[in-house]
């Protein structure tokens, strides 16, 4: 039984609402955490601090090694409440490609995994960016191929070629 969901696409991709849309259409409770609940929990003072994390003017995301203390407890506890029971899905940006999926796979070890690439053309991907303005201009293009350099999927949907629901349909009949 699949007990974790890791999505894992740039900025502006679609997955949120993949996520959203796998809530409504899985037919057991799965909670829904992601890169952007750590941030949110992370202190202000964290926020464009050298140890913390930076968003440049550019679309850069720099992380500090505070940060990255902070990030690998919450991945461990994000595997922890898996271990406990709960289903997840993880919403992320792997920044480091395949050392962040190694720093996953490491924290959930023995956990039936299903490992999800949400891909989109850059060009889409920053034009959803512009439209949402809540988002550094340039992030989107930055991130859309250097989040998918030297990672593994078990599968992988497209965002500019599908609509949300429809990814996460597909998403949803791999998993078992």
């Amino acid at each position: 039984m699949t007990q974790v969901i890791v999505v894992n696409g740039g900025s502006s991709s679609g997955k949120s609402g993949i996520v959203r849309c796998l809530q409504a259409v899985l037919p057991d409770p799965w909670l829904a955490l992601g890169t952007d609940t750590l941030v949110e929990a992370t202190p202000a003072s964290m926020h464009g601090m050298d140890g913390g994390i930076e968003f440049g003017p550019d679309g850069e995301v720099t992380i500090g090694p505070e940060f990255r203390t902070l990030q690998a407890a919450w991945i461990e506890g994000v595997a922890a409440m898996a271990r406990a029971g709960a289903r997840v899905i993880v919403d992320e940006v792997f920044l480091d490609g395949a050392y962040s999926q190694q720093r996953w796979q490491k924290a959930l070890g023995e956990l039936r995994v299903l490992w999800v690439g949400i891909r989109c053309d850059a060009a889409v991907a920053a034009g959803r960016e512009v439209a949402r303005g809540d988002r550094v201009v340039g992030m989107a293009a930055l991130q859309a191929e250097v989040v998918h350099q030297g990672v593994s999927y078990d599968l992988e949907v497209d965002t500019a070629l599908a609509e949300s629901m429809e990814c996460a349909r597909t998403i949803a009949a791999h998993v078992k």
